[in-house]
């Protein structure tokens, strides 16, 4: 946005400098007329010698005279006061914004585009370090988040892709096989649909947790466990898995549809990646200190400690074990429970457990 012309800061502090300095030699010319000169007599005054008087024998100062010579003096000094304070409070005013300068210049890259620059002020903290080590620390989220978001299109773009590649993959088939059965190829194009649709929806789900916008309500996160739980059972039946359910009341606030979508998604994920056959998942919810806390475990496969801190990244798979649809998965389960506890500005916490599977546990702040 277009600017009206105007001094600059440089400019500002350095006719402030000055200023101050003509005003200070000012005030010290002032307190010299005012505790010395205007006690000088203004006619001349002859000490007689071997008087009463103290003074020295002679002729005393007259005060028209001081003030001839004084003033073209006192003019003198105040013009150099003046060119000396606009030459020091330049130079001042230049070292004291060069930092300013530095971040200017970072702002500017980044205003381009380019993120990867730092400013990096070096010597002691003061107001324009604080300032730039701010700078460097948005610079670091800002880079971050571009860099995540870029990585989170192209996985999007390439999940996406896969069902609409297999539907004109079969529409191809269809066209150059008229004989083959339209049922089997309606089940199929309706399956691959579904996905398409459901990994959409996940999507946008995502991306409303991460711009936080989320309704006030108060929230029972053991009810919600509940719901999750009786809707996944027949899941975990089916593959075997013990599901449990304990706890207390467990309070909070927010939106109703997305800490229901957490829960049941870290439910179904304890769920599927669990041991084939005799499995158990645990759902625990309590408070503790003015926080709802919700606690999810399971048995399963071992999780290499390095692997654990990856797992709530978008399109990022623990294991490649196939869900009870038949399918593996967007890999965005763990993703959106992450996005909508920090929507509800709580914390994420996952753990491996010492014989395998995966401990997850949500602390939510209590209802307000």
């Amino acid at each position: 946005m277009a600017r009206r012309p105007g001094l600059s800061v440089r400019a500002k502090l350095t006719l402030s400098y000055a200023g101050f300095l003509v005003l200070a030699g000012t005030l010290l010319l002032t307190a010299v007329w005012v505790f010395l000169l205007r006690y000088v007599p203004d006619r001349a005054m002859l000490i007689v010698p071997g008087s009463a008087d103290t003074l020295t024998p002679g002729v005393f100062p007259v005060r028209s005279n001081l003030l001839r010579v004084f003033a073209p003096r006192a003019a003198e000094t105040l013009a150099f006061l003046l060119a000396f304070g606009l030459l020091g409070g330049w130079i001042l005013a230049g070292r004291m914004l060069a930092p300013l300068t530095r971040i200017t210049e970072a702002a500017r890259t980044a205003g381009t585009g380019s993120l990867s620059r730092r400013i990096r002020m070096p010597g002691r903290r003061d107001e324009f370090r604080e300032l730039s080590d701010a700078f460097d620390t948005m610079l670091d989220q800002l880079e971050s988040h571009v860099a995540e978001q870029q990585r989170f299109a192209a996985n999007a773009s390439h999940e996406l892709r896969t069902p609409l590649a297999i539907s004109r993959a079969l529409l191809d088939v269809a066209r150059d096989d008229p004989a083959r059965g339209r049922d089997e190829l309606v089940e199929r194009l309706h399956e691959v649909n579904r996905r398409a649709i459901d990994l959409t929806e996940a999507l946008l789900l995502l991306g409303r947790g991460d711009r936080g916008v989320v309704t006030r309500e108060r929230v029972d996160l053991s009810l919600l466990a509940e719901e999750a739980a009786e809707t996944l059972l027949p899941v975990a039946e089916q593959r075997g898995v013990t599901l449990d359910v304990t706890g207390d009341a467990a309070p909070t606030g927010g939106s109703a549809e997305l800490l229901l979508r957490m829960v049941t998604n870290l439910v179904q994920n304890a769920v599927v990646h669990n041991l084939p056959d005799g499995g158990a998942v645990t759902v625990h919810t309590a408070t503790s200190g003015g926080t709802s806390v919700l606690r999810v475990a399971n048995t399963g496969p071992t999780l290499p400690p390095d692997l654990v801190p990856t797992l709530t990244e978008p399109f990022r798979r623990g294991t490649e074990r196939v869900r009870a649809d038949g399918h593996a998965g967007a890999g965005l389960g763990l993703a959106i429970v992450r996005s909508v506890v920090h929507a509800h500005h709580g914390t994420l916490d996952l753990a491996p457990g010492p014989d395998g599977g995966l401990a997850v546990t949500v602390r939510l702040p209590g209802p307000s």
